[in-house]
């Protein structure tokens, strides 16, 4: 005769044999094998506990609306004046270059365009500098987008210049990613004083109550600036104190070391089009796109560029895709800067195959990481890349090296937001520069031989002597990696 107890455990027993069942086949759809196996795994061991975590940040994308929006810009901006995507120099680009440039047209809706010019700025407080003195200049409109939005001693000078530009009747609009800015001191003042000078501000992908389920961690991680369609600025800095006001991080001396790029050129009417597609989300307001023909000059040394906008609007991972397209793509050299390297299965074959057939790879990231997991997790894959050839450049602590870019041979670059980890590849809203042009890698070239001067080389012997308290941390966090 059955007792309670066991009538009990029973039950629990076939409910969780019922509750892997399910849930095996329900994450299995359209989902990577080894995501779909992490989160089985989740539930098996964690059932209960598993399926709820699975239930509030198991789907990867945004809601439908969102997503409809999104394609609604898209068209548009594809139904734009014919010659947007005239171009300075197609005939020299490398054979591969043409269906990497289609391949970005088809995912993210924007064309190459050419005529640009850039600078690449290292300096942090000297990239808040260079968008003040843009700013100032504004005549008819500012708009900014910034993952991280704090007003503080260093970005006084930034807010400033926004009031300034309201007080000359400039129309300054505002976003910031909603999550991000509760993460920081100094939210309520900041957007205090952005509503007190008239600018517009919206909060990006804002956590509420409402009648469908918005998965919490998809946020929206872009950083752009765009001064009247004329200027413009993106890359991996955030609108924030260099030490980003954590008292961990401060007690250990750490500040971010960025890279931005300031464009000119009709690449900034593309990069407005990603802010217009995130304020019409936020906003409900569809500001126009600027459908003005091209005027492209014949300066030898303009560049050619690409916006690539990536995230779970999108129905693909486009960021993805394109840095699998530069890495197969690449004959003879690979540079990569990433503060958080946890690739998937196709990055991490991609680049070993690439070392694999001499090309020559390096890989720059921090000797100090920010965070745990992710740091750890990005340890464990060392190993792998070091018997494939792949250099690995640490970057000394206790600077934080938060840029993120990518080099390929001697006329190919991105710059922009995106991580080489699989929250930026899959679940984030990322913005990337595709840019032709020597005199751009070149600038680009000089930024990595610095990190390369100041960094210290992983030695694979050295690396497998590492404690094995260390190597456990690396390999636990990496199983984390790929429940997304």
């Amino acid at each position: 005769m059955l007792t309670t107890p066991s009538v009990v455990t029973a039950a629990l027993v076939i409910a969780h044999i019922l509750i892997v069942l399910v849930a095996a086949v329900l994450i299995s759809a359209n989902r990577k094998p080894s995501s779909a196996v992490a989160w089985v795994l989740a539930i098996i061991f964690i059932p209960f506990l598993g399926a709820i975590w699975f239930l509030l940040t198991g789907h990867g994308k945004l809601p439908k609306s969102r997503r409809d929006k999104q394609r609604e810009v898209c068209s548009a901006i594809l139904e734009r004046t014919p010659g947007i995507s005239d171009v300075s120099h197609r005939d020299e680009w490398p054979s591969w270059l043409p269906s990497a440039v289609v391949l970005n047209r088809n995912l993210g809706s924007l064309p190459m365009v050419g005529g640009n010019s850039a600078i690449l700025i290292e300096d942090y407080e000297g990239s808040i500098k260079a968008m003040v003195d843009a700013i100032d200049e504004a005549t008819t409109y500012v708009h900014v987008e910034f993952f991280i939005l704090v007003h503080d001693d260093t970005t006084a000078e930034f807010f400033q210049s926004l009031e300034q530009a309201c007080r000359r009747g400039v129309k300054v609009r505002v976003l910031s990613d909603h999550v991000a800015q509760f993460m920081y001191p100094g939210r309520k003042k900041t957007v205090q004083l952005l509503e007190q000078m008239g600018a517009e501000y919206y909060p990006m992908l804002p956590i509420k109550l409402r009648r469908y389920w918005q998965r919490p961690d998809l946020r929206n991680h872009r950083k752009l600036v765009v001064v009247d369609g004329r200027v413009g600025f993106t890359g991996s800095q955030n609108l924030i104190d260099a030490s980003y006001h954590k008292k961990k991080s401060i007690k250990q001396g750490l500040h971010w070391h960025e890279l931005m790029a300031r464009f000119e050129g009709p690449v900034v009417r593309e990069l407005d089009a990603v802010f217009i597609t995130d304020w019409y989300s936020e906003s409900e307001e569809l500001l126009p796109l600027d459908t003005s023909p091209v005027l492209i000059g014949n300066d030898p040394a303009a560049l050619d560029a690409q916006i690539v906008p990536s995230g779970p609007s999108f129905d693909n991972d486009n960021n993805l895709k394109l840095f699998l397209a530069l890495i197969h793509s690449a004959r003879h050299r690979i540079s990569i800067t990433s503060p958080y390297f946890v690739p998937d299965e196709s990055l991490m074959l991609a680049l070993m195959t690439a070392g694999a057939r001499g090309v020559d790879v390096e890989l720059f990231v921090s000797e100090i990481g920010d965070q745990f997991l992710v740091f750890h997790a990005q340890r464990s894959y060392y190993e792998m890349l070091l018997r494939s050839g792949i250099k690995i450049y640490l970057y000394p602590a206790p600077t934080v090296l938060h840029a993120k870019h990518l080099s390929v041979d001697n006329d190919v670059a991105v710059i922009g937001s995106s991580n080489l980890d699989i929250r930026s590849l899959s679940l984030h809203m990322e913005l990337s520069v595709l840019v032709y042009g020597r005199s751009f890698v070149d600038a680009m070239r000089a930024v990595e031989d610095d990190y390369r001067a100041k960094s210290k080389q992983v030695q694979l012997d050295q690396w497998l002597r590492r404690p094995h308290r260390l190597q456990a941390f690396d390999n636990l966090a990496r199983l984390t990696s790929s429940l997304q």
